[in-house]
């Protein structure tokens, strides 16, 4: 999947959030650099940023001013992946990433607010060294998305809140295999790229025992994406000889999953606060990979480009963190995180568990102004996999056993104004 991107504001926006996902699957859970430097533990909850958008749209009737936010996360993750079978190892399969996201928060009286957030919920992308044997399974995988959310929030008492959304999420994707070996390595042998947009919706509810104590609950539709682009075989097997090495017009669903969310905050006292999260995603819905065209037979069977089963179940992800007010201007916190692997380990996505260490800090430069810092360090826990191969040398359909392991360090900067 390679994406054709129709308009300059589009372009602007997928060169920014080619996202290499370091979530369970191929989740983005970098919203915000306050959130970071606690392992988003409590994001449904605290609402001490509007950052808060991008997981409870409720929490909005906790501002009594308009703020905005805008985050920035650098990742760098070091993934290497080694073919057991030919004892060939791929290191740093996994590019940089860099996630901005924005929010604002408008009240517009005691009982009502609305904001917009901008972020992503989805990406990943893998890219392995030309004269990797598994070329047909490996090659270069990438999907972006981005997500405009405005919302509304509503306070019903003095305890409880709710909220709700819609967003537009737009989508690039892009894939390409080669031969990999070593006859002819970078030899492309097929590749496809698409783009399209797509809608969902969100809500959220927060009930407030006080002022010290609040739980948060959260939840964002399963988002349907169907990328329509070019497909391009290069070898006249898929599409025939007459179009070898000729686009033609291919489809690839892509199921982005809901997720919920439940938090909690108390203030323990004047210095102290804790703070939780559970999350789950329905990553059952993710079942396959299936692109199509008129043009196309693979395997004999018409209309098939390629298709790609995929193993994956529902997730959990538990967080738990601490927050210590050090002065009125410096605040400092941590967090720990459980990330399950949502499915087989791939070429495409080398998913396992994975373990959030966290720590960020706060600074308020005046009543208007405020920066937030995180940074976690990410380990991922060794995964081994077979995955059928189809590379020049040993012949087609052979499969491979394979290990990946790896880690990342992420970094976030936040910037608060309030109005």
């Amino acid at each position: 999947m390679s994406i054709k991107i129709k308009s300059n504001l589009f372009v602007i926006i997928a060169s920014i959030t080619s996202i290499n996902s370091y979530g369970a699957g191929f989740q983005v859970s970098e919203h915000s650099g306050a959130g970071l430097g606690r392992a988003f533990a409590g994001e449904a909850a605290i609402a001490d940023t509007a950052a808060v958008l991008a997981n409870n749209p409720a929490a909005m009737t906790r501002f009594d001013r308009a703020e905005v936010s805008g985050s920035f996360t650098a990742i760098m993750p070091s993934i290497d992946v080694n073919d057991e079978t030919f004892d060939q190892k791929a290191n740093n399969i996994a590019p940089s990433a860099y996630v901005p996201a924005a929010y604002y928060i408008q009240p517009i009286n005691e009982k009502f607010a609305v904001g917009l957030g901008l972020f992503s919920n989805y990406g990943v992308g893998t890219d392995y060294p030309v004269d990797f044997n598994a070329g047909l399974a490996a090659g270069k995988t990438s999907l972006a998305t981005f997500n405009i959310n405005p919302n509304l929030a509503y306070k019903v008492n003095d305890q409880l809140s709710i909220g709700a959304g819609v967003s537009l999420v737009y989508g690039t994707a892009e894939l390409s295999r080669r031969w990999g070996g070593n006859i002819t390595p970078d030899t492309l042998i097929m590749k496809m790229e698409g783009d399209t947009y797509s809608w969902g919706w969100n809500i959220g509810t927060l009930y407030e025992i006080d002022e010290n104590n609040r739980f948060g609950l959260s939840y964002r539709s399963q988002v349907d994406m169907d990328f329509k682009g070019d497909f391009t075989d290069y070898t006249g097997s898929i599409t025939g000889n007459s179009n070898k090495g000729v686009a033609v017009q291919g489809k690839l669903p892509v199921v982005l999953p809901a997720i919920a969310e439940f938090s909690g905050f108390h203030q323990l006292n004047p210095l102290w606060a804790v703070h939780y999260s559970v999350q789950w995603t329905q990553y059952s819905q993710f079942e396959s990979l299936d692109a199509t065209s008129a043009q196309c037979h693979a395997g004999g069977v018409a209309g098939s480009c390629f298709t790609k089963d995929e193993d994956y179940n529902d997730t959990f992800r538990f967080a738990v963190g601490a927050t210590y007010t050090v002065s009125p201007k410096w605040m400092l916190r941590a967090g720990l995180a459980y990330d399950q692997r949502a499915g087989q380990s791939t070429l495409s996505i080398p998913d396992s568990d994975r373990y959030w260490y966290s720590a960020g800090t706060s600074y308020t430069y005046s009543d208007n102004l405020s920066f937030d810092l995180g940074i976690t360090y990410l380990q991922s826990a060794k995964s081994s996999f077979e995955e059928e191969t189809s590379p020049s040398n040993p012949q087609p359909g052979t499969t491979h056993a394979f290990t990946s392991t790896g880690d990342a360090l992420l970094a976030a900067v936040q910037v608060n104004y309030k109005f």
